[in-house]
């Protein structure tokens, strides 16, 4: 019995677009060829790996296993050939960062322009979704190294706090609670609170200052991303709790307003965050120490919209 790489590259990829044409389209090749590389290796293992009886291609039980080896393989491949590029230097390579949805949005975009700058060779590019879809991905081996809010507890996983930021408050310049000096938590009880969708370490942490404010019974609505977040409370739908990077443009323009609200929302961590098990490229170690380098988030509200 042996494994062909080729083949087995070619049925990643039928697992991964769930279905031969879909891979054959990425491939470049004709769909009858995919489906006979992948008819040859189920051959060659003497399994089915892949079940053709539903309008989707499916890996069957022994295809989820080798889909799960093979992406170690491929992952291996890579993290040799990071090796043999640390010999040579950083000159060229492609850089892939995750970032959960706040970080990722409003501080990967200008970190990875610097970097760009510092190293003209290195492609840079962004994967930007909640902590549970980047740390996914990065478990998986998709991505080497993100940037997210909070701690993650998976024990495969090596976190590096590298910066912080607060939540604030957030409300319409018109809202009755704007006008105030002071916004106490009795003071929120009949207003209407949006949260940011499940899985959000955001979302989390917004649990968390309700339940310090002893608010855990407010009226309460969900919104998916920090940018529908803003756009839902400058309308009037509701108060919301954000990162302070994430209003600083909307704050300036009068847009949204920060409420002084006391207690003042906890602040949270934000790490950088990489495999336990993985080699780090040179482009991604550049990243690092760019990262490192930084030691204050570039854009955050002056304290004269704090208080």
């Amino acid at each position: 019995m042996e494994l062909n790489l080729h083949r087995l590259w070619i049925f990643m990829r039928v697992v991964e677009h769930q279905g031969f044409s879909a891979a054959a389209h990425r491939l470049y090749m004709s769909q009858p060829s995919v489906s006979n590389q992948v008819r040859r290796l189920e051959q060659s293992l003497k399994v089915t790996l892949i079940d053709r009886s539903g309008s989707r291609a499916r890996p069957t039980a022994e295809g989820e296993i080798l889909a799960e080896y093979g992406k170690r393989v491929f992952l291996l491949a890579e993290e040799a050939v990071a090796a043999v590029q640390q010999v040579s230097g950083l000159v060229s390579g492609r850089l892939l960062v995750g970032g959960s949805t706040t970080v990722g949005t409003y501080l990967l975009p200008s970190l990875l322009a610097r970097c760009q700058q510092r190293h003209p060779g290195i492609e840079c590019d962004i994967f930007v979704g909640n902590n549970e879809a980047v740390l996914q991905r990065l478990l998986a081996g998709d991505i080497g190294v993100a940037v997210v809010a909070g701690v993650p507890a998976e024990s495969r996983l090596v976190p590096e706090t590298v910066l912080g930021e607060r939540l604030v408050l957030i409300a319409a310049p018109g809202h009755p609670l704007a006008a105030r000096d002071r916004v106490g938590p009795e003071d929120l009880k009949g207003c209407r609170v949006l949260l940011r969708e499940p899985g959000s370490q955001t979302r989390e942490l917004q649990e968390q200052v309700l339940a310090d404010w002893e608010l855990t019974e407010v009226s309460r609505g969900e919104v998916w991303g920090p940018e529908a977040v803003k756009q839902c409370v400058a309308a009037g739908v509701g108060l919301a709790l954000i990162s302070e990077h994430a209003v600083v443009d909307d704050v300036r323009a009068g847009t949204l307003t920060v409420l002084p609200v006391d207690p003042a929302p906890r602040s949270r961590p934000v790490n950088l965050v990489r495999r336990r098990d993985r080699l780090l490229s040179p482009a991604e170690r550049a990243f690092i120490e760019l990262l490192r380098s930084v030691g204050r988030w570039p854009s955050e509200l002056p304290e004269s919209a704090m208080s």
